[in-house]
């Protein structure tokens, strides 16, 4: 213990520094019970009554080595777990869906204050980790769950950002890792084990909306049922709360308030087209007449996740090309005579859309109009649109919606002909349109799902070549801002 006399003028300016930062970041936070530390920072600078460094007086080496390396490893995690929640975490780039803006291999420095970060939702959580341990096993504990709260941040996410989140469809998932989503695989075989128990297919088309409802439903609980019964192929069902789902990063291309609609493949927001990435992409059914040499490939910016050395031969291949890369592979007659851009059906669409309980007769390329809720806004809700609104009343705020037989919509309780949104909400999409998981697939994106915007690349590696191969770290994407792909 150190007599206050005994104090040297350096810890009393180190204390004080100490002490004014810790309030201000109170302040930042508003979380007044951070007051309660303030006692045992002024006593580990200055008063020492409590033994911090105990072990510093153990005679035995081993163990004061082993202590020592301990309260190190203790506070570097716990500086990376404030760290990640309120300042920034690293991201990488896994899938080709924001190709050729982010590329595979790409490491992201993503600005937690750019958007204000949120306070703990499962504080008690290993750091480092999203939600299983590297070898395997739940990073996690359930309890206690935190209600959501965000910090005021720097800005507010603008139109055609790219913006990082935990995917909003990921609260249910099977742990079966090939399995991607959770939702669309249980309506898919629930119509699939439909159609083989009454032995013919539905259309959707010759019931009304209320006899429509039933059979999503029933397709629901038939393909739930299913994933139960065979857990050798999908692995056991389990939920993650919002901040321990993973996180996804694509494009904001829809801001609450606004109404979205795709046409051919172009984004329309109120009606006026909206800007196309400059590297936006789209598939093509190419016929090779022999494989694309790897020159090629190189100068149309071609990866292996975009065409697979094994498919890349004779024959009708699937691609997906940038404008500059469709340019390059037609001007060479005499590797490819015909490229055709990829459609899609309504028939091949249904049931792997959003929402995936409706006949909506949307595609990949033509889909919606669907109005983006915002905060404070209300709108009126029929069994019609209810399907499109309903996983946002039910999952993301947290109410208890029923439909009665007749159609009546219950909200906890009460008869509903309309609902008031308590978040903003978004509509994230990839720039390589026909290669991204996105909102056309699982819906909404709820504002207590936003992580961070990333700011700069850190580090950028080809994952189609070997260490010690030339372009194996791509130096000239290190430091590039993400700001110039917005």
């Amino acid at each position: 213990m150190n007599k206050l006399g005994e104090v040297s003028r350096k810890q009393w300016i180190k204390c004080t520094v100490y002490l004014v930062l810790y309030i201000l970041f109170l302040i930042w936070v508003r979380s007044w019970i951070g007051i309660l530390l303030i006692p045992f920072i002024f006593d580990a600078c200055v008063t020492r009554i409590i033994k911090w460094k105990w072990w510093k007086s153990l005679e035995n080496k081993s163990l004061y080595q082993i202590m020592d390396w301990i309260d190190a490893i203790v506070f570097a995690l716990v500086a990376v777990y404030f760290v990640n929640i309120y300042l920034f975490q690293n991201y990488a780039i896994p899938s080709s869906s924001l190709e050729k803006s982010l590329l595979i291999g790409d490491r992201l420095y993503v600005s937690k204050v750019a958007y204000g970060p949120r306070k703990p939702m499962t504080p008690l959580t290993m750091p480092l980790t999203q939600n299983t341990f590297p070898g395997g096993g739940k990073s996690y504990f359930d309890k206690p769950q935190w209600p959501y709260e965000r910090i005021k941040g720097l800005g507010s996410i603008k139109q055609n950002e790219i913006v990082v989140f935990n995917y909003p469809s990921g609260d249910t998932i099977v742990t079966n890792p090939r399995i991607i989503d959770y939702y669309t695989q249980v309506y898919v075989d629930g119509r699939e084990l439909y159609n083989n128990v009454h032995r013919k297919a539905v259309n959707p088309d010759t019931l009304t909306v209320l006899q429509q409802r039933r059979l999503f439903d029933e397709y629901y609980t038939l393909g739930r049922s299913f994933i139960l019964q065979n857990k050798k192929v999908y692995g056991d069902i389990m939920t993650r709360p919002v901040d321990r789902r993973e996180n996804y990063v694509k494009r904001c291309v829809g801001l609450p308030g606004q109404t979205l609609e795709i046409k051919d493949g172009i984004i329309y927001i109120d009606g006026v087209a909206n800007k196309q990435p400059d590297a936006v992409q789209y598939n093509y059914n190419v016929r090779l007449l022999k494989p694309i040499p790897d020159s090629m490939r190189e100068e149309m910016d071609l990866s292996t996740d975009g065409l697979d050395p094994k498919f890349n031969r004779k024959g009708v291949v699937e691609i997906p090309l940038t404008e500059k890369a469709k340019q390059i592979l037609a001007s060479h007659k005499e590797i490819a005579d015909t490229i055709v851009r990829s459609t899609f059906s309504q028939a091949e669409s249904a049931l792997i859309l959003f929402p995936h309980n409706m006949n909506t007769h949307w595609t990949v390329d033509d889909y919606g109009p669907v109005w983006i809720p915002a905060k404070g806004e209300t709108v009126q809700i029929t069994i019609e649109n209810l399907p499109i609104y309903e996983r946002i009343i039910k999952v993301y705020e947290g109410n208890d919606l029923k439909v009665e037989k007749d159609g009546t919509i219950l909200i906890n309780g009460q008869k509903a002909s309309s609902y008031t949104f308590r978040m903003d909400y978004y509509w994230m999409m990839g720039d390589n349109r026909h290669n991204s998981a996105d909102s056309r697939y699982w819906g909404f994106v709820p504002e207590d799902h936003i992580v961070g915007r990333p700011v700069f690349i850190w580090l950028s590696l080809d994952n189609d070549k070997k260490w010690g191969q030339i372009g194996k770290i791509r130096w000239n994407r290190i430091l590039r801002p993400v700001k110039k792909y917005n």
